[in-house]
């Protein structure tokens, strides 16, 4: 990959997590965090699987470090944002198949990891094993339904292929979605 792809795309990474540590405490509901849904899948579909990871863990170091935010801000957004990126391109480009991936990742094992961390780290005795996951659920709902719409309106515009290509990461199933779609 080239310097100036490699430049946009940390940019462009950069840019996500601000976006991310700035809209999650403004539009949130309590125990849902669903804005960083949004992101997680939106940054799977453009840049992949490892940097939905990453953006995902730093924004919720940032959460943590400055918002005093507890590990729920890690636990309940790493899996979801790998395993959205894996989907979708594990099924060459479905924006459903990421949408899944965030649910599954961050709604099901992202609640149940997080038992641990909060009983044996944070120190909540109150917890089952399930207690998280009608509120992650709810969250990743919200906010992947938000992405969902927004990635949908960019592949009818033409434009995902564009930006997935500007980013150095196209999934060319998407070029004959968008074709198709026209």
């Amino acid at each position: 990959m080239n310097t100036k792809k490699n430049l946009t795309k940390f940019v462009f990474l950069a840019m996500m997590v601000a976006l991310g540590v700035v809209i999650s405490p403004i539009l949130r509901v309590e125990g849902m965090c669903p804005m960083a849904h949004f992101i997680n899948v939106t940054c799977a579909v453009l840049m992949g699987p490892w940097y939905a990871l990453a953006c995902a863990l730093m924004i919720g170091i940032l959460r943590m470090a400055f918002m005093g935010i507890p590990p729920l801000a890690l636990t309940g957004a790493i899996f979801g944002a790998f395993l959205s990126g894996i989907l979708y391109r594990i099924s060459k480009g479905s924006i459903l198949a990421a949408f899944a991936g965030e649910v599954i990742g961050t709604g099901i094992i992202g609640a149940i990891v997080s038992y641990p961390v909060m009983t044996f780290i944070w120190g909540r005795s109150d917890l089952t094993w399930f207690f998280y996951v009608p509120s992650f659920i709810g969250g990743t709902l919200i906010g992947g339904s938000i992405a969902f719409v927004f990635l949908k309106q960019l592949q009818r515009a033409k434009l995902l292929s564009k930006f997935q290509d500007t980013l150095g990461t196209t999934v060319h199933a998407v070029k004959k979605q968008e074709a198709t779609a026209s």
